[in-house]
Parts: C-alpha cells; sequence; structure tokens
C-alpha cells in the first residue's frame, strides 16, 4: 500500500482524505462510515492513499481488509479478528488476544451451524410429499428444538464470550485506537457483505474501534434484498440501521478550472504517455480533447471503463502497425476513428447497425450526444461542435431520420465548406465516413 497523493493526485481528493480523517480522529460519532462509489470510480486506490496519510502521524492502527479475498472463507469474525491479531505488537500479545476471542469466535461459528441445520430441516420438510409431511414436520420440529435449547444455553455463556472479545478490543483501543477499513464489499456474495455488516453492528460495537466501509451502497442495497427479499426502499431503511455516516467520492476535478474537465477525462489524458502506444500528442488538439471529453461525459465513464478505452486505443494501435493516431492523420478520420472505439466499447447494437448499412440517424444522434445540428452556420453564427460535424458527415451513410441532421439548399454549400476543412475535398462521398468505422470495427476484431 505504498501509493500516496504525493505521487499523484490527478482528482484532487487529498483535502477529502483530510476531512475524512479529521473526523476519525474526532469526537462526531460516524462509525461506521460509508465511503461509497460507483465500480471503477477509484474507491480502492484512494483509500490505500488515505490510510498512508493518515498513518504519517502514528496515532492509530490502522487496519486494511479486502472483503473480497476473503469471501471464500465465509466467516466475516473471523477475517477481521485475524487482521486485528496482525497490528499487535508481540508473539506475547497475540497469544492473549487469541485466548480471550477464542470462545467468542467458537460460539459464533457453532451458531451458524446450528442456524444452518435447523434452516435445511425446515426447507426439505416442506418439499416431502404429503403422506409423509405431518411425521416429517414432528421429526423435524424435535430436532430443531433440541438445537434451539442447545443454543439457549450456548448463549448464557456466549454473553460471558462476547464481553470478553469487546473488553480484550477496548483494552487494544485504549492504547491506540482502531480503525479497520473494509473494501470490496460491493464484490463479495450477499450473504458474506450482510453478515460482515451484522458482525460489525453487534461483536465490535466498542469504544475506539471505528469502520469505514469502501463500497458501492447500491450493489450493497441489492445485496440486502438478495438475503432478506426487501424492496429498494426496505434495503435502504436497513441499511440506515448499520450505518452511521456516508459521503459519495466527487466524480469531478478543478485540475483544469476553466472547463471542470471530469476526473474520468483527466485519467485518459494520464493514462496516455507522450511516448506510449497511443502518444498523448495525438490528443491535444483541442478540438480532440474536447470531442473526447464529451462522449466521456456523455456517457459518464468510470475510470475502469476509461482504462479499457485507453486499452483498445492501444490494441488498435498495436494491430494496425501505428496507422491510427498520427500526428499527419486527417482531422475528419482522427475523430472518426476515436468515434469508432467509443462504439466498439460501449454500443455492441450501434456497431451492428453501422456493419450492415442499416443507420438510424437517431440512433447515432443519440450516442454522440447531438439533439439538432444549426439551422445555419457561417455569417458570424457559433460554429458548430464537434459532435454536430460528425452527425452531419454520418447522416450521408443513414437509411433512417434523416432529415434533421441533412443540410439543404445554400446551407449544405456551406457545410461542404466546413467539412473541407474536417479532410474532404468535397461533400462528405456516401459511405466514406462509416467505412472509417467498419475499419476501426474490423481491427479491434481482429480481422484482416
Amino acid at each position: 500500500m505504498d501509493v500516496t497523493f504525493a505521487e499523484r493526485d490527478e482528482f484532487k481528493r487529498k483535502v477529502i482524505a483530510e476531512k475524512t480523517i479529521s473526523l476519525l480522529r474526532g469526537d462526531v460519532g460516524i462509525s461506521p462510515m460509508i465511503i461509497d462509489g460507483g465500480w471503477g470510480t477509484g474507491k480502492t486506490e484512494f483509500c490505500r492513499k488515505l490510510i498512508n496519510l493518515m498513518a504519517e502521524d502514528g496515532t492509530h492502527h490502522l487496519i486494511y481488509v479486502d472483503a473480497f479475498k476473503a469471501d471464500h472463507a465465509g466467516e466475516p469474525l473471523m477475517t477481521v479478528l485475524a487482521e486485528v491479531i496482525k497490528v499487535l505488537p508481540s508473539k506475547k500479545a497475540k497469544e492473549a488476544f487469541i485466548k480471550k476471542v477464542l470462545p467468542a469466535a467458537r460460539f459464533s461459528l457453532k451458531a451458524l451451524a446450528k442456524a444452518g441445520v435447523s434452516h435445511v430441516l425446515r426447507r426439505d420438510t416442506d418439499e416431502v410429499a404429503s403422506t409423509f409431511d405431518e411425521e416429517m414436520k414432528k421429526a423435524a420440529g424435535l430436532m430443531v428444538d433440541a438445537s434451539v435449547h442447545s443454543m439457549l444455553k450456548d448463549h448464557v455463556e456466549a454473553d460471558k464470550n462476547l464481553a470478553a472479545l469487546q473488553k480484550a478490543l477496548k483494552e487494544i483501543a485504549t492504547k491506540k485506537p482502531i480503525v479497520l477499513f473494509i473494501d470490496e464489499l460491493d464484490r463479495c456474495r450477499p450473504d458474506f457483505a450482510i453478515n460482515m455488516l451484522e458482525v460489525i453492528k453487534h461483536t465490535f460495537d466498542v469504544d475506539g474501534v471505528q469502520f469505514v466501509l469502501i463500497t458501492n451502497t447500491e450493489q450493497l442495497k441489492r445485496s440486502v434484498s438478495h438475503c432478506y427479499g426487501l424492496t429498494a426502499e426496505g434495503s435502504q431503511r436497513y441499511l440506515d440501521k448499520f450505518i452511521k455516516f456516508k459521503f459519495q467520492l466527487i466524480s469531478k476535478s478543478d485540475s483544469l478550472p476553466s472547463t471542470q474537465a471530469s476526473a474520468s477525462f483527466n485519467h485518459f489524458y494520464n493514462l496516455l504517455l507522450p511516448e506510449g502506444t497511443v502518444p498523448s500528442k495525438a490528443f491535444r488538439p483541442r478540438l480532440i480533447s474536447d470531442f473526447v471529453e464529451h462522449l466521456i461525459a456523455r456517457h459518464e465513464l468510470s475510470l475502469r471503463e476509461v482504462e479499457t478505452l485507453v486499452l483498445y486505443m492501444s490494441v488498435l494501435q498495436e494491430v494496425s502497425k501505428n496507422q491510427y493516431f498520427v500526428e499527419n492523420q486527417i482531422l475528419g478520420s482522427k475523430l472518426l476513428v476515436i468515434l469508432g472505439v467509443f462504439i466498439f466499447c460501449l454500443s455492441s447494437d450501434l456497431k451492428k447497425d453501422i456493419e450492415f448499412d442499416r443507420n438510424d440517424a437517431l440512433k447515432l444522434a443519440d450516442f454522440l450526444g447531438v439533439t439538432q445540428i444549426p439551422a445555419k452556420i457561417g455569417g458570424g453564427q457559433p460554429h458548430p461542435k464537434t459532435e454536430q460535424v460528425l452527425m452531419v458527415m454520418l447522416a450521408e451513410d443513414c437509411i433512417k431520420n434523416i432529415n434533421d441532421f441533412r443540410p439543404q439548399g445554400e446551407e449544405r454549400r456551406k457545410w461542404g465548406e466546413l467539412l473541407h476543412h474536417f479532410g474532404s475535398s468535397s461533400y462528405i462521398e456516401k459511405g466514406e465516413s462509416t467505412s472509417v468505422l467498419k475499419s476501426v470495427f474490423l481491427a479491434l476484431s481482429l480481422g484482416a
């Protein structure tokens, strides 16, 4: 976990981390806290940077748990306790702690096993033929009653064991408070994720012990719904019982104040190296970078989706032997190539339409984020946006809903002059624009 804000902070999140640390060190009861964000928004990296920033003062035990890696073990309590043991300063301290918490851990496993037996018995009883239904229910009832009786006896001891566990945790936290960061909870099996929440709530409600969950709240709500059959509203109410404070990672960056460029766009540009497979200078002209930013914003791409986009651009360069994204490439062609990669990555339906020459202008316009083209151009009128220019180029190859995007009369002549600056010697010939898109699709499909 050596990544720090000092190395890079392109999304300007250090200030968020500093405020989070202030809350964790303060007197406001904010635990358990959720750092919320969709998949691919950089939650894990933010968490690691946050931990490293907080570790600089050495005031807390900071424990990172990758819940997804522990999912297979199936027992959240053991997962968390194992990580707590790791931060204890000596072998003697570790052994003393284990001795105190082991009875509670054993009871947790035993109770889960008995609950599972009870559930299976009840389920199987409901499935047997009606002739044996009553007898099986009687037998199952006796076994369940015996199991419950045993569990009630165990619970008398369990209260003592739980108190001993919490006391042991409090002794550690009194000397040095504990903050546990539980990451990747949204990727876990629903039952494991919910069990983790319940363990945190009922077992680790200890002074000096705080939890920070790094997760996608919407996915967590789906896990609750899966386990308990609740509606979205019911799932939210369930989570509200466990979570005290939540904030969402800001998806904007102010590193380009003049445009308020999205964090995803900055990530895109930072992934490009000056001499990389897809050189950053290929996107340096403002018209091109603005177009890329427009498409990223239009489709609300996450950081992970941006990484996929750059990967596909690199593949395109590799398989075409650097045919694309070169300095002397015609502007219109370069823009169409960029559009082709976006379509290949984001819309298989639109890709098929283009490949089979059944283009619908409205579908293309929707993908580009174009509602209309200017009624008039030139003569002091605002210059058309790049996506509008591409829409006019592509409209020539559409078979449906063309009229709204196909200039007529004198305006058609003006558009012809404008398109000349994008690399066409005359008005776009039919099939010329989609042929560029098709060549991108073919190359990315590793075709000849």
